[in-house]
């Protein structure tokens, strides 16, 4: 089950409002000087993952709690061109004043879900996980990697304290020499909690071979073609779990999971995925009908 990261949500709903609205909204004020009764809908212009949905209530919601919002479809569910996902009627005002960054949360995190997906699916009967990276805006990370659970991702680390990561700057800082990779996991394990595993990042055989030797738990293949992949799965043969990274695409990724590693991580889904089209349509509410007398 996808945790909805409620707190980071309020948080960022409220940043978000906080950018738009510091000096208020001169359009609409300036063209409508009492309430505009009006009726709207966030419509998918493109077949999405929805995600967002959640934040662009609750920044609805923050202009205006009077607004009546009526949901069509939720967050982690599938929406088709043309599929209206969320209704709200009120004041035309709080609704203009809330679109941007209502339509934002919604088209950025919902093309990290569906890009997302889109590799899930591109992998799909092998016996391997898609995850992503730390590779998030500063402050959207809890929301971004909701996003890649809402597209049947896995998270990665959410953060450094969650798992010993050796990359290549850690062994340059070691000055370990050619056994750095082996003296690195070493080190980890000695000096880390038992419960965390010791992740290594390695560019070739020989630099596996001091992984398995420095006992990691997790190997890191680094920018390797599939056919090196599939030299250090059969090298490492189920005494560690490979996991392959680095210019990881549509193209490439089903041959990479056919080279038989446990785990995909992949940054660009979330650095690089381009952002969903919705729009939002809003129309005058009818007037009220007169009773005759």
């Amino acid at each position: 089950m996808v945790t909805l990261p409620a707190a980071d949500i309020r948080r960022a709903v409220r940043l978000g409002l906080d950018e738009d609205l510091a000096l208020g909204d001169i359009t609409t004020s300036a063209l409508f000087s009492a309430p505009a009764p009006a009726r709207a809908q966030i419509v998918a212009q493109q077949p999405l993952v929805v995600a967002g949905l959640a934040a662009a209530i609750q920044t609805f919601l923050a202009v205006d709690p009077s607004l009546t919002l009526i949901v069509s479809r939720r967050d982690g569910e599938q929406a088709q061109d043309g599929d209206a996902l969320l209704h709200i009627e009120g004041d035309g005002r709080s609704i203009l004043q809330a679109e941007r960054v209502a339509l934002n949360f919604l088209q950025y995190l919902s093309g990290i879900a569906t890009l997302t997906q889109k590799f899930c699916r591109a992998v799909r009967g092998y016996p391997v996980t898609v995850m992503d990276t730390r590779k998030t805006l500063p402050g959207w990370r809890a929301l971004q990697k909701w996003a890649v659970a809402l597209g049947g991702g896995i998270n990665h680390r959410q953060s450094l304290g969650d798992g010993i990561l050796i990359k290549d700057n850690h062994l340059a800082l070691l000055k370990q020499g050619p056994q750095a990779v082996r003296a690195a996991c070493r080190l980890a394990n000695a000096h880390a909690p038992s419960t965390i595993p010791t992740i290594v990042e390695v560019e070739s055989l020989s630099d596996v071979r001091q992984a398995l030797a420095g006992q990691a738990d997790i190997i890191l293949l680094d920018n390797m073609t599939p056919a090196m992949v599939r030299r250090a799965v059969t090298l490492i043969s189920g005494r560690a779990l490979v996991e392959v990274s680095g210019g990881i695409t549509l193209k490439n990724v089903r041959a990479m999971a056919a080279a038989g590693p446990d785990r995909i991580s992949i940054g660009a889904l979330t650095h690089s995925a381009p952002a969903a089209t919705l729009s939002l349509v809003l129309k005058p509410a009818p007037s009220p009908r007169r009773r005759r007398a």
